[in-house]
């Protein structure tokens, strides 16, 4: 019927079988071809949702670690000139393409973005710590999702084949039972 691949699903993500025989694997389902090519059409359609779903996260993630990283080298030069009595010009954006500049003197404390609109106020040892834990969480999600990409890419392409496997058989099954209808009325 099937070798079944080695991983039955990854993440949520069902794993495709490869059909090495496709009238075996029609009677061990119990489908005939329309069936069996309608619920690999609809597995692929699932898998391409997923995929779409994993590419946007994927964006995010990569938009995310050099946002976190810049925030770093930020706490970082603020941490520099502590003590310095040396002086930070920063420009930031206060609304989206309106931009103020700021002069800041000393800093002991940052406030950071946590996200769904709050703000919290930490030291800058705080800060740093808080901030590479979250750029090494980043990429560690982005690592696991690169994976769970690929996997997906293989299943897609699996059940493609699959797909057209089981179309050929049927192509091919159609032709013998033309050329044995044909012989069977030459012969009469």
């Amino acid at each position: 019927m099937s070798t079944s691949a080695s991983v039955s699903e990854r993440r949520g993500i069902p794993a495709a079988a490869f059909v090495e025989d496709v009238q075996t694997y029609l009677s061990q389902l119990n489908l005939d071809v329309n069936s069996a090519l309608a619920f690999l059409q609809e597995r692929l359609q699932q898998y391409r949702v997923v995929e779409m779903k994993l590419l946007a996260h994927q964006r995010e993630l990569q938009a995310k670690i050099p946002d976190i990283g810049k925030c770093l080298d930020v706490v970082a030069t603020l941490q520099a000139k502590k003590g310095t009595g040396e002086a930070v010009i920063a420009d930031f954006e206060v609304s989206e393409g309106i931009y103020s500049r700021a002069r800041i003197e000393e800093a002991d404390s940052v406030c950071l973005w946590l996200g769904a609109n709050v703000m919290l106020e930490y030291s800058c040892e705080e800060a740093t710590e808080l901030l590479q834990k979250n750029l090494e969480n980043a990429k560690a999600s982005l690592e696991v999702l690169v994976a769970d990409l690929q996997f997906l890419r293989d299943q897609v392409t699996i059940t493609q084949v699959t797909i057209a496997r089981v179309y050929n058989w049927d192509v091919h099954q159609r032709r013998l039972r033309q050329a044995a209808a044909a012989t069977t009325t030459s012969e009469t």
